[in-house]
């Protein structure tokens, strides 16, 4: 079959060839002359639909768009015609990418069992789910996701379209599998698909803002990436990777009633980071982990609650590793905090690291004696990354007068020396009281600083950065490099002491 045209295509008048090897205007057609490959190149330039379009200027013409390695659909209306190109293509097909708008599960279904046919390198869909999503979980359609024997890559974000995975077949070369806003039916199928047996070769599996499986056991000897963000429902988790290096799950406790149980065995994990919804308790149990480098726990409330679940989460994390080369710690203060405790006395222990990224939600809130709290149990590192991420705009309101967070002060006159740190990174900056202070007493404690870096925050003006710059060179040391940039890191303000 030869497609004429596809979803996208203008309407345009054509001069007729003078013949089948010849372009229009009776002139000689040195362009049909050139070789395949040549004008494969060219083609590549357009969209899949007019590519095949030039099917129709001559015999020559005929088949060349079908050896094309690359085929893109945008805003495709009409599966049926995606399918009917997918078929016709010719070509070893390296790459293929379908964009639709608030498709159903049948538009899928219509050219996805050709594209695991043709497919051996990486498939892409995006559903736009610019109508709010797919029907309610009683009323929808799901379509199933065939086994893609040939493909190596394939990422699907379908706009929580029911999806339910291919009950048998092997996905022999598919070493990265990323799915995004589905709905998974049939528990513990995506398990089994993405285990051992049937998916010999992946390596990095990615799951987010999806809903289910409730059950998502993994057996897999070659993974060595797997991300879990926002799954909703999940209970159950089992993963037994001997080659798994990086671990990331957030947010995946969605349900109201039932306890997370999690099993995970992966003795070469240099990266774990696990943060959980704080209205529901979990059960981790976690193996061996000798190599591992770097641990993300929950955040943990600065003010709240006594006996907080989310405080009692991070710090069941902290104390199951003795030593660890990089620490990412995020404190977070709630936008109101007058009736709450102060609850940093709670952490009285932390892992024996290198490397600090300290993670300060402020809220407005003074924020020195809890940063001090921590850094008086880590004196040892070498790098200190301090981050405080922007929330909303009222956020970076100065606190009300009288707000407790001004009852801890006893951190400006304590001691504190930190006699190995020798570079510090500071991002995004405003320049905010609390800020300045804290920075300038960091350089006091850091006897042996060698360098700091400063990324002013968006908000920041370049007249303000250039003043915070000579403020904050005023509290360094002439021994210390100072580098200061604005506009995300992009743009470099002023730099070392001589300039």
């Amino acid at each position: 079959m030869e497609p004429s045209g596809g979803d996208g295509e203008v309407p345009t008048k054509r001069a007729k060839p003078s013949s089948d090897d010849a372009g229009g205007g009776g002139g000689k057609d040195r362009l049909s002359a050139l070789p395949d490959d040549v004008l494969v190149l060219i083609l590549l330039r357009l969209l899949t639909p007019a590519a095949a379009q030039t099917s129709v200027l001559s015999r020559r013409w005929r088949r060349v768009w079908a050896l094309l390695p690359d085929l893109r659909f945008l805003c495709a209306s009409d599966p049926h015609r995606i399918g009917a190109v997918l078929d016709a293509h010719e070509a070893a097909l390296l790459y293929l990418f379908v964009e639709t708008r608030d498709a159903v599960a049948g538009s899928a279904a219509a050219w996805l069992p050709a594209a695991a046919r043709r497919v051996t390198g990486r498939l892409l869909f995006h559903n736009l789910d610019e109508g709010g999503g797919a029907q309610e979980d009683g009323d929808e359609e799901i379509f199933e996701l065939p086994c893609l024997e040939s493909a190596t890559s394939a990422s699907l974000h379908l706009g929580f379209l029911g999806l339910a995975v291919a009950p048998a077949g092997v996905f022999a070369r598919l070493t990265d599998l990323s799915l995004a806003r589905v709905r998974l039916h049939r528990p513990g199928e995506l398990g089994d698909a993405v285990s051992s047996p049937r998916c010999p070769s992946l390596q990095k599996l990615t799951v987010r803002e999806s809903r289910g499986p409730g059950n998502l056991t993994i057996h897999s000897d070659s993974l060595q990436q797997v991300e879990l963000h926002d799954l909703h429902g999940l209970q159950q988790l089992s993963i037994v990777a001997p080659a798994l290096q990086v671990l990331d799950v957030m947010k995946c406790l969605y349900h109201d009633h039932n306890q997370l149980v999690a099993s995970i065995s992966a003795p070469q994990l240099v990266t774990l980071v696990w943060i959980d919804d704080p209205r529901v308790p979990s059960s981790v149990q976690l193996g061996e982990m000798e190599h591992l480098e770097l641990l993300g726990p929950s955040l943990y409330l600065v003010y709240g609650l006594q006996d907080s679940t989310l405080n009692r989460a991070c710090l069941s994390f902290l104390r199951r590793f003795k030593v660890i080369e990089d620490l990412i710690l995020t404190l977070a203060y709630l936008p109101k905090i007058d009736n709450y405790q102060y609850l940093m006395e709670d952490m009285t222990m932390l892992p024996d690291i290198t490397f600090l990224r300290l993670i300060v939600l402020t809220n407005g809130h003074a924020f020195g004696a809890s940063a001090f709290h921590v850094l008086r149990m880590c004196s040892g590192i070498r790098r200190l990354l301090l981050a405080f991420p922007a929330t909303d705009v009222e956020a970076q309101k100065t606190c009300p007068s009288g707000c407790i967070c001004g009852d801890q002060h006893n951190w400006e006159t304590d001691q504190l020396l930190l006699n190995c740190l020798q570079e510090v990174e500071i991002t995004p900056f405003r320049g905010s009281e609390h800020e300045v202070t804290f920075v300038k007493q960091l350089f006091d404690w850091a006897t042996v600083l060698q360098k700091m870096t400063v990324t002013f925050d968006y908000s920041v003006t370049e007249s303000m950065a250039k003043e915070l710059c000579l403020v904050l060179r005023n509290f360094s040391r002439p021994e210390i490099r100072m580098e200061f940039y604005m506009d995300g890191g992009r743009v470099k303000v002023l730099s070392a002491p001589e300039d």
